[in-house]
């Protein structure tokens, strides 16, 4: 079964950036759906973004044109770029294959 390690969070000022990454333990080239999603504290754990095998990508409205997510097969590593964060984007970020699988999570803190 294929185990997920999430890197790059931290702190960092409202408007700065962060690069996220999700190591996988096996290949993910035949994983159609990987995703980020994000849990802050007394909220439920949300969808932040999508990508499939073929590099069609969803979004949550909240970060359109702020986050970018991408895969590459090579490295089994899917990737989220965060710019112009802001304090609401403040959250454990996990990464997801299969819908059911997660990692341990990485927190972001972004400082007002």
């Amino acid at each position: 079964q294929v185990q997920l390690v999430e890197s790059g969070g931290g702190l960092v000022q409202a408007g700065g950036s962060l690069r996220l990454s999700c190591a996988a333990s096996t290949s993910i080239f035949s994983i159609n759906a990987m995703g980020w999603y994000r849990q802050a504290p007394g909220k439920q754990r949300e969808l932040v973004a999508a990508i499939t095998s073929t590099g069609r990508t969803n979004y949550a409205d909240s970060v359109k044109g702020r986050f970018t997510i991408s895969r590459d097969n090579a490295k089994k590593t899917v990737y989220l770029q965060m710019n112009s964060l802001k304090p609401e984007d403040t959250a454990v970020y996990y990464c997801n294959a299969f819908g059911s699988i997660w990692g341990q999570g990485t927190q972001v803190t972004v400082s007002s």
